[in-house]
């Protein structure tokens, strides 16, 4: 299987979203038919937060070969939760939120360090509710998704958004490839690619104007990021099967010695 790995760096751009509202009443006080109209026809939405498809930004990657232990069973899977601070807060309740690499599951925390940033380079701010991650956006603002490879071995990570590919923007699939790390690396997606040479910007949107509503017509999965890492045939990394094993273990299993064959 070839695989995509990630040689970047950007340039920056900027984008003013800007918006105007109009209200026509009447002498009495009443709001007008057509001010009324207007107001009863405004476009259906979803509260909260959508990823759109941004402005291009560069980002340029190459072909590598990568043979994964398992085709399509991932090592290890996380999630993000992303929305404003009044959706975070609906869904989690009050709670202090703080920056920085979100604790991950177990066998997920050992491969690798999983964040968003935003523009300048800040993590955004999030909080962990249960085994939940969950992080504060806001609207217009354009984030990308940091990756950190804590091991010694090359990973494969495959991302998705609002339920679609970053590579190719379609439904996502642990069987579809993803972006290759070299052992202690770090990768940072900015976008949608477009192709070998860029990107479109991961930008908070109302949803009606994220990428999975203008280009499919579905919401179902906004609001979500999601990382499966395969590692490479021939290695074998810490797992929680590992070891759950180990501490199975039992000390004194037999009586005597016998030779290996």
């Amino acid at each position: 299987m070839k695989n995509l790995c990630l040689h970047f760096y950007l340039g920056l751009f900027g984008a003013l979203l800007f918006c105007s509202c109009e209200s026509q009443v009447s002498s009495g006080g009443s709001v007008s038919r057509a001010g009324a109209a207007r107001f009863a026809q405004a476009p259906p939405d979803r509260p909260g937060l959508g990823t759109k498809w941004g402005e291009t930004r560069t980002s340029r990657i190459d072909w590598t070969t990568f043979h994964r232990a398992d085709p399509l069973h991932p090592v290890a899977m996380a999630a993000i939760y992303y929305n404003d601070e009044e959706g975070i807060r609906a869904m989690t309740g009050a709670a202090p939120w703080r920056r920085g690499w979100p604790l991950l599951p177990p066998s997920t925390e050992s491969l690798i360090s999983i964040g968003l940033k935003d523009q300048s380079g800040r993590f955004l701010p999030g909080l962990i509710v249960g085994d939940r991650w969950f992080v504060i956006g806001e609207e217009g603002r354009r984030y990308s998704i940091v990756i950190r490879n804590k091991t010694n071995l090359r990973l494969e990570i495959v991302l998705s958004v609002d339920g679609l590919d970053v590579i190719d923007g379609r439904k996502a699939s642990v069987s579809k490839p993803g972006y290759i790390m070299a052992p202690h690396s770090q990768l940072k997606v900015e976008g949608f690619r477009q192709n070998m040479d860029a990107v479109a910007a991961f930008r908070f949107s109302p949803v009606r104007e994220s990428y999975a509503a203008e280009k499919y017509h579905n919401t179902k999965n906004v609001g979500i990021i999601g990382v499966a890492i395969f590692n490479e045939a021939g290695t074998n990394p810490w797992t929680n099967e590992e070891a759950r094993k180990r501490l199975k273990a039992n000390p004194f299993s037999g009586r005597f010695a016998t030779p290996p064959r």
